[in-house]
């Protein structure tokens, strides 16, 4: 399972060893709060994440 994961995309793999959280939206003071951060207002860093953690949930 860990080679058919990995032949997908590494993203993948990192996404089940790491797990995967929503992004946060940051405060005036740019710190986390509670609130999810809109998909449409992630960096592609998060969405990239985000693409690893869904290909990982399907396979």
């Amino acid at each position: 399972m860990i080679a058919f994961l990995k032949s997908v995309d590494i993203m993948t793999w990192k996404a089940v060893l790491k797990g995967w959280d929503h992004p946060k939206a940051k405060d005036a003071n740019d710190v986390n709060t509670d609130e999810l951060k809109p998909g449409e207002e992630w960096s592609a860093a998060e969405d990239s994440l985000s693409v690893g953690n869904s290909k990982a949930l399907n396979a």
